[in-house]
């Protein structure tokens, strides 16, 4: 016979109104019992560290330590639920590990549908949660080389603009000068932090740090301007709209 009590979870996530929204849903639910919440990683690990949950709702990308991260510090390992306004962190591998996913904004029927699945996993032992945060947690590189001539030129991915490939070769585009690189797009869009780098159309990587302004454009689509002292404008897809309106909150 299944256990009926509720489920005990703890919250965590950097922002503090996701905190309290997520709270309020799981409240809602009838199904919890919620032990603990923060938005400060480091208190999650103390906690978590002593406190025994049936599962924790999770942050990915947070400041100072990714979820991934907080998972290889803790003692246990506990069932996870992780939230990510991203759906780009193998979240098919989250399936097959029996770890579940809730994408943001999150919203109520996903939430039911992630809580059925705890309670029917409630107890079982998830040695492979600690195994898959080891799996994923990468460090995305910092600069990336173009061959110019007999000369290899390192530049600071941080400084990249913009990736788009033109005429079968790639360009990691800097507010000085554009680059060659031997990789493509969607190889570029594997290897990069997802937290920084969007694709907004086939051939075009964007770095959300330097987006100025977005503004419509023909047929559905929209237009987004750089803050790269040359105003540049990229184009991006119908069906790139809806992530891009979401990553960016408008």
């Amino acid at each position: 016979m299944s256990d009926k009590s509720p489920l005990r979870v703890y919250v965590v996530d950097d922002e503090p109104l996701a905190v309290k929204r997520l709270t309020r849903l799981l409240k809602q639910t009838h199904r919890v019992e919620i032990v603990g919440a923060t938005s400060d990683p480091r208190e999650a690990v103390e906690f978590l560290s002593k406190q025994s949950v049936d599962a924790v709702f999770l942050d990915i990308q947070m400041p100072g330590m990714t979820g991934f991260e907080l998972l290889q510090k803790l003692p246990i390992d506990p069932a996870v639920v992780f939230t990510t306004a991203f759906d780009r962190f193998a979240l098919d591998a989250f399936e097959v590990n029996s770890i579940d996913y809730l994408l943001k904004p999150i919203e109520a029927g996903r939430l039911e549908k992630a809580l059925i699945k705890l309670e029917r996993i409630r107890g079982t032992p998830n040695e492979s949660i600690r195994a898959l945060a080891r799996e994923l947690t990468k460090k995305f590189p910092e600069r990336i080389s173009s061959r110019i001539g007999e000369r290899v030129v390192f530049v600071e991915i941080n400084n990249v603009t913009h990736f788009y490939a033109k005429d079968k070769l790639t360009y990691a585009a800097t507010t000085s000068k554009d680059y060659a690189v031997d990789i493509t797009i969607s190889e570029l869009e594997e290897k990069l932090d997802p937290a920084v780098f969007l694709r907004i159309h086939r051939g075009t990587l964007l770095n959300l740090h330097y987006v100025e302004e977005v503004s419509s454009w023909f047929g559905g689509g929209l237009l987004v301007r750089l803050k790269d002292g040359k105003r540049t404008e990229l184009q991006i897809a119908r069906d790139r709209v809806k992530a891009v309106k979401e990553r960016l909150e408008f």
